[in-house]
């Protein structure tokens, strides 16, 4: 009952034939430094032995654009359909390890799988992020920060997929002090 979750299409393979995208709910980051995050995988999806064998993969975030790819990819397999060629999904070179991004993607973080912990259902990949390469159109120019607002990221829930909305705060908000207001001179105080 924990939703939602990001929808995020992970690509997999090294080689052309064996290059793949499994669709996955189940992740999220689980460490700061040296920063981690899993993907839960039933070992009888293609995927599974794929990303086993090369020790790597990309997750890449979805938005509203994608989420048509995100949904196909997560129903068909990639035993009996070319997924990129089938999504007309660009397969790009990712800048550290050999396994492709989605060129689509507005974010994709390339990882190396540092343990596999089965764990019934599924088995968990943990794995180091070793690169984070982001779509310049939702970079800020001036501090190039992320506009996850702008990126129009999805989330899933029992069954849904969701679009992003509104932003209601920031981390620290809460506790955040108000600065006193000044007052001018002369007035009195209040």
């Amino acid at each position: 009952m924990v939703y939602p979750l990001p929808a995020v299409m992970v690509s997999c393979g090294i080689e052309e034939q064996d290059l793949n995208i499994i669709t996955i709910s189940w992740t999220g980051t689980i460490n700061t430094n040296p920063a981690m995050l899993y993907i839960s995988i039933r070992p009888s999806r293609l995927s599974y032995d794929i990303i086993k064998k090369t020790e790597e993969f990309v997750l890449n975030l979805t938005n509203k654009n994608l989420a048509y790819a995100a949904d196909w990819c997560g129903v068909k397999s990639g035993r009996d359909f070319d997924k990129f060629k089938e999504m007309k999904l660009t397969p790009e070179a990712s800048n550290i390890i050999k396994t492709p991004m989605i060129a689509e993607a507005p974010i994709s973080i390339e990882c190396k799988v540092t343990q596999i912990i089965p764990l019934g259902t599924h088995d968990m990949f943990l794995a180091k992020v070793v690169a984070v390469n982001a779509d310049e159109n939702y970079l800020d120019p001036e501090t190039r920060a992320f506009n996850m607002q702008k990126a129009g990221l999805v989330a899933y829930s029992h069954g849904m997929y969701y679009e992003l909305g509104n932003q209601i705060g920031k981390f620290g908000f809460s506790v955040k002090k108000k600065k006193p207001r000044k007052r001018k001179p002369g007035s009195p105080l209040k």
